[in-house]
């Protein structure tokens, strides 16, 4: 009946007894039992003393593989062979990616596979996938997303705890830079403020006059005049930036 609900199979007690045994082929058996259920499969999961032959074993146990936890929690799993863990690595959906890239028992080398299938996937996963990526997802992927070409997934992820100051410097030295993500560094509460940023921005085509001149007035003589030698600049901001340097080098002399 469509009213019914579908009661989860109880495993045989034996069964149970095996998945917490500390004999190494009991627990063993236990991965390739085909009574294998969700539950106890994400409970053998919990154990950090699995042998990799036993998470292989599951790996191969179809009766718990075709469910999603199971899959994510063996990718998880610290000890789960490499052989294993990145061929199904690369099937999973986009936010249980995300979910292994921010598990900091996961592996290196597993996160920066899950990354990079999530980088390899923005030119096609929705607008909303991706403004809760920007919101809520690594470092990496925040700092791939200030590149996007909608305005409020940039805006969100210059809001991610995650990204770094070196990330967004990166994101306004390409010449592919978005004119929106200029902008919105520009009036950021928080990296506006950051030296580095504000030369970044000195040095981008897109950051308005007043706003440059802003940062110019911010910045020391040094930083400025290291500015002028080293970037091409717009002739109105290196004409402003010059006759800054001019003024405080006039005002030095004066006291």
């Amino acid at each position: 009946m469509s009213g019914e609900t579908r009661e989860k199979p109880v495993p045989p007690p034996e069964l149970e007894g095996m998945v917490h045994s500390q004999l190494a082929e009991e627990v063993r058996a236990a991965a390739m039992d085909r009574r294998m259920t969700e539950d106890l499969a994400l409970t053998l999961l919990t154990r950090r003393d699995l042998q990799g032959i036993v998470l292989e074993e599951l790996s191969r146990n179809m009766t718990v593989m075709k469910h999603r936890k199971v899959i994510v929690g063996l990718v998880c799993h610290p000890r789960t062979p490499r052989y294993v863990s990145l061929p199904i690595t690369r099937r999973l959906y986009t936010f249980e990616l995300m979910k292994i890239a921010l598990l900091p028992p996961v592996p290196t080398d597993v996160k920066m596979l899950a990354e990079e299938a999530i980088m390899g996937r923005l030119g096609t996963i929705s607008s909303g996938e991706r403004l809760a990526l920007a919101r809520q997802g690594s470092t990496r992927i925040a700092a791939s997303l200030l590149a996007d070409a909608e305005a409020r997934v940039t805006d969100a992820a210059l809001l991610n705890s995650r990204l770094t100051e070196q990330n967004v410097v990166k994101a306004l030295m390409r010449e592919d830079v978005p004119e929106h993500l200029v902008h919105a560094v520009c009036r950021h509460h928080k990296w506006s403020l950051r030296k580095e940023v504000q030369i970044a921005l000195l040095k981008n085509r897109h950051t308005p006059l007043g706003r440059a001149a802003y940062f110019a007035g911010m910045l020391s003589a040094v930083a400025l005049r290291d500015v002028l030698a080293n970037a091409r600049l717009k002739e109105e901001v290196k004409e402003f930036i010059e006759e800054e340097l001019a003024k405080r080098k006039l005002l030095g002399a004066q006291q």
